[in-house]
Parts: C-alpha cells; sequence; structure tokens
C-alpha cells in the first residue's frame, strides 16, 4: 500500500518508495528491512548528537509528565526561561532577548519583521527591503524564498508571489583568505549598500557556509566587513546559523571566528539536537528598546501556536548541556581532522575530471562537481555500502553527528571518494 505522506522535494513520478527508519541509535538508523545507514546527513544537519540519545530522551519524557505545551502568550514557563538565559549566555555578547518560533524558517520571516519594523519605529519608515546574498538559502516560506538566491535557488516556479529584495553578490574569499583578498568582496557589498541602503533594512547572511546554495564557505573578515558596512548605512547585521549554529563551522557559532556580535540571529536546528522542532530569534538592546513604546506599531505582531514549547525548551537545555560537558568542540575539531586529512589530502579525488572542488570546514565537508549529472545514483550507491548520503544538486556532502567515530568518518568519506574513484573511473 502507497503511503499517503507527500515527501519534499520530490518527483513524484519517478520517486522511488522511501525507506521506512524503524529506530536509530547513535551514529546510525535502522530501516524496516533491517538495514542500518550511517547517517551522513545527520537528518538534515540536526542530529548533532546522534540518534537515541539517553540524556536527551530522559529530558522529554520527564517534562511530558509535567508540562507538555501551554501557549506563551501572556504565560511563561521555566523551561522557556531557563533557555533564553543560557542562549544569551553563549552567544555572541549583546544578544539579550530571545523570541521564540517553531522552525529555522519561521525564526527568520521573525527576523525579517522584526527588523523592518525596528527601521520604521527609528524613523526609517523608507527601509522595507532586505539584502541577501547570491547562492543564500534562508527557509521554503514566501518571506525567505524571497531572499533566497533568485538565479539558482529552487524558487523560480514563484517570482511572481515574491516581495523584490535586493542582492549582493556572493562572497568568493575562502574561509582562509587574508584581509586583502577579501577586499573585492566588500567593495561588492559596498555598491549595493551605497546605491540602496536607503531602502534597505537589513542584510542577512548566512555567516562563513551557506549552506543548501552550495555548501560555500566565506572567511571571518567578510563577517567583520559587512558588520562595519551595516554601521556605517544604518541597515542592521541579521545572521542566520540555523545551519552553522551549535558547532559546524568548528566554533560555538560561525560568528565567533570573526568575534562580530550582529544585531538579530537566528537559531534552529542544533538547538534542541534535532530531538524537537523549535527556533529562536535573539536580538541586541538597540533593536528591542525600539519597541518600547505606546503606539499600535510597539507591538511585535507575531505568534507562533508552539513558540516556547515546554518539551522543546527542555530538551534543548539537555542538548547545550551535553554540548558543554562533553566538549564537543574538542571533538568537532577531532573530527574536521579526519575530514581533512580523507577529503583534501587524496590527490587523486581533487584531480578527478568530475570534482569542481573539495572543501572543508568545522564538521562540514563538500565534493563540488561540474554538473549534477555527475551524482546520479551516488544515493544508492552509498547504501549499499551501509551510508545515508542526499547530494544537494551537484554537491556531494557530509555533516554528521559529532559523536562520530573516527572510524565512522573514515567510512563516509570512503564511500564519497569511492563514487568518484571506483564508480566513476
Amino acid at each position: 500500500m502507497n503511503s499517503p505522506v507527500w515527501h519534499p522535494y520530490a518527483h513524484l513520478k519517478t520517486q522511488t518508495p522511501a525507506p521506512k527508519v524503524v529506530g536509530g541509535s547513535g551514529s546510525y538508523f535502522t530501516l524496516e528491512s533491517g538495514e542500518r545507514l550511517l547517517d551522513a546527513t545527520c537528518s538534515w544537519w540536526c542530529m548533532i548528537h546522534g540518534y537515541g540519545h539517553p540524556r536527551l530522551v530522559a529530558a522529554i519524557r520527564e517534562q511530558a509528565g509535567e508540562l507538555c505545551h501551554v501557549m506563551l502568550g501572556g504565560l511563561t514557563h521555566d523551561p522557556a526561561d531557563q533557555l533564553a538565559q543560557e542562549l544569551v549566555r553563549i552567544t555572541p555578547p549583546g544578544l539579550n532577548h530571545v523570541f521564540y518560533s517553531d522552525s529555522g524558517s519561521v525564526g527568520m520571516e521573525v527576523a525579517m519583521k522584526m527588523a523592518l519594523q525596528y527601521q520604521v519605529l527609528s524613523g526609517h519608515p523608507g527601509k522595507r527591503k532586505m539584502l541577501s546574498l547570491m547562492k543564500a538559502y534562508h527557509g521554503d516560506t514566501t518571506g525567505c524564498m524571497a531572499v533566497c538566491d533568485p538565479e539558482e535557488g529552487m524558487h523560480g516556479l514563484f517570482a511572481s508571489l515574491l516581495p523584490q529584495h535586493h542582492f549582493a553578490p556572493a562572497p568568493t574569499a575562502p574561509f582562509d583568505a587574508t584581509p586583502a583578498q577579501v577586499e573585492h568582496d566588500l567593495a561588492a557589498l559596498r555598491e549595493v549598500l551605497s546605491r540602496h541602503h536607503q531602502e534597505i533594512a537589513a542584510l542577512l547572511m548566512e555567516p562563513l557556509l551557506q549552506a543548501a546554495g552550495g555548501l560555500n564557505m566565506t572567511s571571518p573578515h567578510y563577517l567583520r566587513g559587512a558588520r562595519a558596512l551595516c554601521d556605517e548605512f544604518g541597515v542592521l547585521l541579521i545572521f542566520d546559523e540555523v545551519a552553522t549554529g551549535f558547532g559546524r563551522t568548528g566554533r560555538l557559532f560561525a560568528a565567533d571566528h570573526a568575534g562580530v556580535t550582529p544585531d538579530i540571529m537566528v537559531l534552529s536546528k542544533g538547538l534542541t539536537g534535532g530531538y524537537l522542532g523549535h527556533a529562536a530569534t535573539l536580538a541586541t538592546d538597540r533593536v528591542h528598546e525600539a519597541f518600547i513604546g505606546d503606539s499600535q506599531h510597539h507591538a511585535f505582531m507575531h505568534g507562533p501556536t508552539f513558540m516556547g514549547n515546554p518539551l522543546a525548551c527542555r530538551v534543548a537545555l539537555e542538548s547545550l548541556r551535553v554540548f558543554e560537558e562533553e566538549h564537543y568542540l574538542e571533538k568537532i575539531a577531532a573530527l574536521s581532522q579526519v575530514l581533512q586529512r580523507e577529503l583534501l589530502e587524496d590527490a587523486a579525488l581533487r584531480a578527478h575530471p568530475a570534482v569542481a572542488d573539495v572543501r572543508v570546514l568545522g564538521a562540514t565537508a563538500v565534493i563540488e562537481t561540474h554538473g549534477s549529472e555527475a551524482l546520479a545514483g551516488v544515493a544508492a550507491f552509498a547504501r549499499a555500502r551501509g551510508v545515508w548520503l542526499r547530494p544537494i544538486g551537484r554537491w556531494l556532502y557530509t555533516m554528521p553527528a559529532y559523536i562520530a567515530t573516527d572510524a565512522e568518518i573514515t567510512q563516509i568519506t570512503g564511500v564519497m571518494k569511492a563514487w568518484f574513484l571506483e564508480a566513476r573511473r
């Protein structure tokens, strides 16, 4: 019997039946068939502790016996209050106010509304557009689609539905670039801001790692330059750390590499260790204080039903405790070394005619090909070898759980390399 579930990003005519997952433990999930697959994608980058982590499961069970949900409108509860305090503690200095929602996309919608309303309340009613970067991906909701890459992104069909915003070229200087090498990228950003800053409320970016738009890895110097340009032109800086937050780039947050505090930061995915959907949009005092006033426009009119859900807040608190108590940044540094050794140092892989580039940042690695046709069949190839891989377009990547062992990382990278060096010789 065919399932009535409508799967995401699927071509319904050609999709194959989805394997049914019946359980998971550590870096693996188990299928109904009995197959045990090593998850190289961390279930869309969120299951940072792996599957079935006993402390996270216990936290959900304990909270479920106390309070599963209550509206945050006019009420509060300890898990929401405690998580907000912890997020203020661990994020870049000055992000002192936390607005909850239920997904990364909604968290970004909140950030954009917050930025526009801030500008209006601050006496700049003409600043009602966003500035985004090419190669950007910020989510699939309508507001988020409008700030995703309009050329190579996946939402071209909906162009007539979307508000029109501004875009700057994607930064090209790599993570280890010098300040001089970043100047070209910053000059391009300055050019757009100088022409349109009168109508731009905020600059949105995925700091250091543009994830679903092609795993573009960029320099901390670009973040510092962008911060300075936003201050110069009266534009808020929004960091979309949905994918980069909680260690993915090698620091707790990508912003930490640059020592930069954005005006607004969005967190999700790893926030709960992937165990429940939740998001947080953090803002500085400057942004928050603009909303203190007497007019009808001073209220922030947004309120997701499940914002601050007690189960999600409780498991997020436990996820943070595990991250810190078990020294996850050290685990990520060791994991990154294995990725670099296995992929960056493989001359045969880098010389393969189908390979355009190989790059690693923190717990993320990608083999970029010249065209998506080079990856046709790679998912089935990997599954036959016990690994779950799901490429994005022409990018074959891994974002594994941080608890993955060296042997597991070597197995993942071995399958990625074998696709080129054995299957596509």
